[in-house]
This record gives structure tokens, C-alpha cells and sequence, in this order.
């Protein structure tokens, strides 16, 4: 800009439009704009005026355009058409001409344009010319177009889906549209349904407890509804239906009605259904194939010890006064009961059944305690090492039963090297995150464990083997020298243990069994290693009330217990304890059956402790599914002798309840019947 020139900011500022005309300032206001091609022309249709607009997307200056024809701008196909002549016509007889077409720039290229043609009058109404606005369009219409061929390949695809059906709902569930399988599933034309409530899919129950509006209430709080259901066709046959309805809103959120997806899924569930059946009927082939191969094995062993007891009591009435004879039976038949004994706690631990008495317990000191008995078991020509981690956390787990399963391991461990080889047992600290529970096939919860694994350099296990070497009665070793319960046992306690098992193996290459069992915070149990002592015995006076529905159970420990030294007073079920119970005077320790007839013994013991509520309670029970073991674990607070006992275990237990009475620390509670 020049200094003689001055901005249309400066003009204004000096009050420029105040000097102007009428006609000055609509000039000024044309030449302004320049989204729209402002311009006149004569009446025959020539260019009389140019502003700076059209210059801009025409592409022409004035001085190259004014004195040409307005035909210029209009497509070979219009202007053969006669269009620019029929413009000015319709404008002269109307008024005003108003289209939207092609036009064409200088360059050549077109642009969609919207066009206005007024007719402009002198005062007289003689035609002086004709006033022409033109705005390019293009983008919009570019928009309006792929929008257009959106909606139309949405239609079409709509149109094409004949195994869905998708419609639409108004906001009160009217339907406003229907697609060629809608038509298909449900059997309505278009023409018979639409404008119909939806609610004419449902079944008459479905209607009458309020299903299709409590959807629509759905879909529309919660942005969606989903749900598979009976549904309704027009020749009224059922059919099962997936269904999904979500809410169409404005720009503003308003809701403007659903939009609906049903599928036919009637035979994919009737194949789901066919499925479970077949399943169903695969678990109790199964179930029958274990029950027969469990049956089977426990006859299998139960029989042979059985002709071990039968066979040396028999001895024992033959042997009549030869003692070393006597001593002999009576060996076997305790030897065949313990047998007995042992193979009822391996099939109560497979099946989780065994009462556990979980302390808090440092893995690495179990091994150490055990470490000469191993090395009696495994003999000589095995090496035996121990990995033990620092700083092990504790575990809460049944000592006992834990031993058992390590020597278990170390016995297989040493049958798989007849030859000689490693024994390794290693703890350690793990964190089982989600990741690991996720590929377990069983349930287990993340979190940290502590870890015993037992290793050998043994013969190994195939993988067929492997799959199956906790199951029940399965075993690799000969006839008569295996139940196939040792694994299934350990895996059963662990289990019950709240912990998670695995085995790796290859042949030749040795077997890797680890244990894990979750962390405890607790303190380590200080009386595990205990030398138990002498038997001890009763002190003047003490009485002992047992409760046991066998008559041969009840004699054994009331034998025994009077042997002790004990007072005994016998009860065969709860009703006739309670009855002893407020009509004799102290008891010192109630020793009850858990299963008994009528009330059981968890009931009598709270009902007792309501009568004396010093009295002792040791309860004794075969297995563990009763009101005093809850997930495998005795109860807090509650003792338990598991039958069958001995003679020692039942002195102890006894000695050590009534002590505690007596001195009235700790004293058991009774458990919730």
C-alpha cells in the first residue's frame, strides 16, 4: 500500500462512510465480499460488474470478464441446453431464477454452485438488467455426497443381512423401519409391520411381567440392552433369540428412538444343549469308570489285609498256650490293621476328607527333623541333599500329614533309582502371580507360597504316565507292591491344603514334584519336635463321659480309658448323654462321635457346655464331612482324635484336655452345631 492510498480501516476511521451515498456504500459492501460472486448483468445477459468474489472462485478480473456473456460460466451440456437463456427467462417472469449446478471456472475445472438471478426494474418496471449471486458449494456438496453413499451402502448393507434382524424402534417402541431378515425370522412383511409396538415379538408371559418396556428402560439408562429369550413369530412358533437393543440419541442427547439386532440362535442352542447332555453322560461314564476302578482297588487291598487279620486272630485261638505263637499273630494282625488304617487316610486324603490340623510351620525345620528318616528310608547307595532357602517364610499346613507326603515322595523317588542316585529336596519363596493362575486348569488364588520340591535322578515318567499318576489306584510297580495312592493322596492334601501340586518328569531323566502351600504370618508351632514322654495316666477321680453309636467302637475306648485309670460312663447316643450329664455329678471331659444318631455331636458338646461349662470336649470322627471341619480344617479351638486310634494317641489326647480344663487356659470352645 502506497502512502496516497488508505486502507478501508483508514477511511472508516475518518469517517469515510459518512461521506458516502446510498449507492457508494452498497458498492463498498459488494466489493467486500468474497465468499459469494456478487455481479450484474444487462438484459441481453452480458456482464456489467464484477466483485471481488467472483474474481476469487471464477478465477476471471473484471477487465477479462466484464462485456462477455454470463453463458461462459455454464457446461457445453448446458449451454447446449439452453439453460443460461431459460435463467433469465424464469428471472423475468418470475422475479427471481434459483438453482444449484455445475459451473465452470477459467481454468476449466467445475465447481457446484449455487446460483440466484433477480430481476433487477426501473421505476416504470422497464428490465434494466439482472442482479446475479453465486456461491461455490463443492465442499458441501462433496460431504452431502458421501454422506448420501454412506447411507445408501448402509442401506444396502442392512438390506443384504438376512440372517440378523435389524430394525429400528421409535422412543416409545414403535417400529419405524424392517430389513429383509427381519422379514425372514420373524415372518412379517414390511408393509404388516411397521408402525406396530415391538412388544408383538414377545411371548404373552414376557408381555405380562412388562419385558418389552423394562428393555427399553434398559437400553436407554444403561446404553444397552442384551439378553437371549423366547421370542414370537407371526405364525406364532417360538424361537430363541439374541437379542440387543441399544439407544439412538441426537448430537444433543436426546433420545430418538432403538435401534434393534435379533438372531435366530434356536439351533445353536438346541447343539449347546446336545452338548451338555453328551458331556453329561461322558462325566458319568467316567464317574463310573472311576467308582468301578476305586471299588475295585480298595476290595483289591482291603481283602489282603483282611485275610492278614482274619488269618492271625484265627492263629491266635489255635495257638492255645504257645505265647511266642500268639505274639507272632498278634503282630500281623496289627501290622494288617495299621495297614488298614493307613490306606483309609490315602483314599480320606484323595477324596479331601481327612481333618486337618494346620499350625504355622517352617518348611525348612521339617526337613532338617526328617532328614536321618529319610536317610534310613532311601538306603545308602541314594545321596541325599537339601536346598534350603534363607529367610523361608512360614506356611500353615498339618505337619503330620505334610511328612507323610514328603516320605511318600522320597519312597517313590527311591523306587524310580534301583540303582542308586539324587535325592534333592529344595524350599523356597514364590509369588504365583496372575499370569501362572491363569494357565493352571484348576482353581488357585495368586498370591505368595512357600515351595518343597522332592527331585530324583530316576528312570522318569512318560507323558501318557504322567497324565495319570494322581488318580486313584494307578500305579507303574508290579503286583503287590503298590496301592497307586501314594501320589493321589499327596495331591489330595495339598489340594486340601489350599495349595497347588506339579510334576515334571522325562524319561531317563528323572521326576520333579513340587509342592506349594500359601504363606502364613503366624509363628512357627514350637512343640512339633517334642519328645512325647511316658503314657500318661488317669488321677483319682477323673471321669470321662464317652458318647459313640458302635457298641464295639465304645467298648474299645472305654476299655481303654478305664485302663488308663479313668471313671467311664458310656453313652450310645446324645439324648442318653444329656440325661447322664445333669444327673451325675462332674465329668471332666466329654469324648463324643461327631456322626451320631439324632443330635449330633457338635450339638451335644454346645448343649454340655451350656450344663458344665468347664467340661472338656474331644470329639472323634472317621471322616471329615461334619459341623466341626469346614474346607478340610478343624475348626479353631476344637480337638479332634481321628478314628481309627490307638491306645497312646487316645491316652494323650485325653491327658492333655483335662489338664487344660484344669487349668483353665485355652479351654476349647464347642462348635456351632
Amino acid at each position: 500500500m502506497t502512502d496516497g492510498q488508505e486502507s478501508l480501516e483508514d477511511r472508516t476511521n475518518a469517517g469515510y462512510l459518512d461521506s458516502l451515498s446510498p449507492e457508494g456504500r452498497y458498492r463498498l459492501l459488494v466489493e467486500a465480499v468474497t465468499d459469494y460472486a456478487i455481479y450484474m448483468l444487462d438484459p441481453s445477459g452480458i456482464v456489467s460488474s464484477w466483485n471481488p468474489g467472483a474474481r476469487r472462485f471464477k478465477g476471471y478480473a473484471a477487465e477479462e470478464i466484464v462485456g462477455q456473456h454470463f453463458s461462459r460460466f455454464y457446461t457445453d451440456e448446458d449451454r447446449a441446453s439452453g439453460l443460461p437463456a431459460r435463467a433469465l427467462s424464469i428471472a423475468v417472469e418470475k422475479g427471481t431464477f434459483e438453482s444449484e449446478g455445475w459451473r465452470v471456472r477459467k481454468d476449466g475445472s467445475h465447481f457446484w454452485a449455487s446460483v440466484v438471478i433477480d430481476a433487477i426494474r426501473a421505476a416504470n418496471g422497464e428490465l434494466v438488467g439482472f442482479a446475479k449471486i453465486t456461491r461455490d458449494l463443492t465442499e458441501r456438496r462433496a460431504a452431502e455426497e458421501d454422506l448420501r453413499r454412506s447411507e445408501e451402502r448402509f442401506r444396502l448393507l442392512v438390506e443384504a443381512v438376512t440372517d440378523y434382524a435389524i430394525y429400528m424402534l421409535d422412543p416409545t417402541g414403535v417400529i419405524t423401519n424392517w430389513n429383509p431378515g427381519a422379514e425372514r425370522i420373524k415372518g412379517y412383511r414390511h408393509d404388516e409391520i411397521v408402525g406396530r409396538h415391538f412388544g408383538i415379538f414377545y411371548t404373552p408371559e414376557d408381555r405380562e411381567a412388562g419385558a418389552p418396556a423394562a428393555a427399553l428402560h434398559t437400553a436407554a439408562a444403561e446404553g444397552r440392552f442384551e439378553k437371549e429369550a423366547w421370542r414370537v413369530r407371526r405364525d406364532g412358533t417360538r424361537f430363541w433369540a439374541s437379542v440387543v437393543i441399544d439407544p439412538i440419541r441426537s448430537p444433543t442427547g436426546e433420545l430418538i428412538g432403538f435401534a434393534k439386532v435379533t438372531r435366530d440362535i434356536t439351533e445353536r442352542r438346541a447343539a449347546q444343549e446336545e452338548l451338555l447332555r453328551t458331556r453329561e453322560q461322558l462325566f458319568q461314564a467316567q464317574k463310573m469308570e472311576a467308582i468301578g476302578q476305586l471299588t475295585g482297588g480298595i476290595a483289591h487291598d482291603f481283602n489282603n489285609l483282611l485275610t492278614v487279620v482274619m488269618g492271625a486272630l484265627e492263629g491266635i485261638r489255635r495257638a492255645g498256650t504257645d505265647t511266642d505263637r500268639i505274639r507272632r499273630n498278634v503282630d500281623l494282625a496289627t501290622t494288617g490293621a495299621r495297614r488298614a488304617a493307613s490306606l483309609t487316610s490315602r483314599l480320606l486324603a484323595f477324596s479331601r476328607r481327612q481333618p486337618l490340623e494346620p499350625k504355622p510351620l517352617d518348611l525348612n525345620r521339617l526337613v532338617r527333623d526328617m532328614t536321618d528318616m529319610l536317610h534310613r528310608t532311601i538306603g545308602e547307595q541314594i545321596e541325599l541333599e537339601g536346598v534350603l532357602a534363607s529367610r523361608l517364610w512360614l506356611t500353615e499346613v498339618d505337619r503330620n500329614q505334610l511328612e507323610s507326603a514328603v516320605l511318600n515322595l522320597a519312597l517313590n523317588a527311591r523306587d524310580a533309582m534301583p540303582d542308586g542316585g539324587k535325592l534333592t529336596i529344595e524350599t523356597g519363596n514364590v509369588d504365583l502371580d496372575d499370569l501362572y493362575v491363569a494357565a493352571v486348569p484348576e482353581p488357585l488364588q495368586p498370591g505368595q507360597y512357600v515351595m518343597v520340591s522332592i527331585s530324583d535322578t530316576g528312570n522318569g515318567i512318560d507323558p501318557t504316565t504322567l497324565t495319570k499318576v494322581f488318580e486313584p489306584f494307578f500305579t507303574t510297580k508290579p503286583t503287590g507292591q503298590g496301592t497307586g495312592l501314594g501320589l493321589s493322596m499327596v495331591y489330595g492334601f495339598v489340594k486340601q491344603s489350599g495349595g497347588h501340586i506339579t510334576i515334571y518328569s522325562e524319561p531317563a531323566h528323572g521326576t520333579t514334584v513340587r509342592m506349594y502351600f500359601p504363606r502364613s504370618f503366624g509363628a512357627a508351632d514350637a512343640e512339633a519336635a517334642r519328645d512325647p514322654g511316658p503314657i500318661p495316666q488317669a488321677v483319682a477321680g477323673e471321669v470321662v463321659l464317652v458318647v459313640e453309636d458302635s457298641e464295639d467302637v465304645r467298648a474299645y475306648s472305654a476299655g481303654v480309658l478305664r485302663e488308663l485309670g479313668y471313671a467311664v460312663i458310656e453313652a450310645s447316643t446324645a439324648e442318653a448323654a444329656l440325661v447322664q450329664l445333669q444327673s451325675e455329678g462332674r465329668i471332666d471331659l466329654l469324648f463324643t462321635d461327631v456322626v451320631l444318631p439324632g443330635i449330633t455331636g457338635a450339638a451335644l458338646a454346645q448343649e454340655a457346655r451350656r450344663l458344665q461349662p468347664l467340661l472338656g470336649v474331644l470329639f472323634t470322627t472317621g471322616y471329615s464331612r461334619n459341623a466341626i471341619i469346614h474346607h478340610g480344617r478343624v475348626d479353631p479351638g476344637v480337638s479332634v482324635l481321628p478314628k481309627p486310634f490307638t491306645f497312646d494317641q487316645l491316652a494323650r489326647k485325653v491327658r492333655e484336655l483335662i489338664d487344660r480344663r484344669q487349668t483353665g487356659a485355652g479351654a476349647p470352645r464347642s462348635p456351632s452345631a
